[in-house]
């Protein structure tokens, strides 16, 4: 079984998420979506809400769980019987930055790095992106799954 843990904070859950993980779906048996608590970081959105907006979201999909965890990612792969790391690229800055983590994680423990390029029509998408949206009262809809709504 092909098992793949997509790690973030999904601060909230993006339309560049989205397609990552739907797409992530024919080259896995299942993927955990992780949800990384950092308590160093201020998220917009609590634990529970952001948990709640993925579920809601893959609802009718059995291949996808969603869970939190606290630590290094490898670790959690390790304790949840993952082979692979799903990483979404949205340009040459987020390569290099995922490269030095994947090489890493590749290191320190046999758990390989899949990157998937996100699609054209959603390569500007990013969290903190929608936050600044949500914060100036735009319109986010067009940028996250339905499930997300403040």
């Amino acid at each position: 079984m092909k098992k793949a843990v997509f790690p973030g904070s999904f601060d909230p859950i993006t339309l560049g998420h989205f397609d990552i993980i739907e797409r992530g779906l024919g080259l896995f048996d299942e993927i955990i979506i992780a949800i990384g608590v950092n308590a160093e970081k201020k998220y917009m959105f609590d634990l529970d809400l952001r948990k709640s907006f993925i579920e809601e979201a893959f609802i009718n999909e059995p291949k996808i769980k969603v869970m939190t965890y606290e630590g290094l990612t490898i670790d959690f792969c390790q304790q949840n019987g993952a082979q692979f790391i799903l990483r979404g690229l949205r340009n040459p800055a987020d390569f290099e930055f995922e490269k030095a983590i994947a090489h890493t994680n590749r290191k320190l423990s046999q758990i390989e790095t899949v990157f998937l390029l996100t699609s054209s029509g959603k390569s500007y998408i990013s969290s903190s992106i929608v936050r600044d949206v949500i914060r100036n009262n735009g319109d986010y809809t067009g940028l996250v799954p339905p499930t997300v709504r403040v």
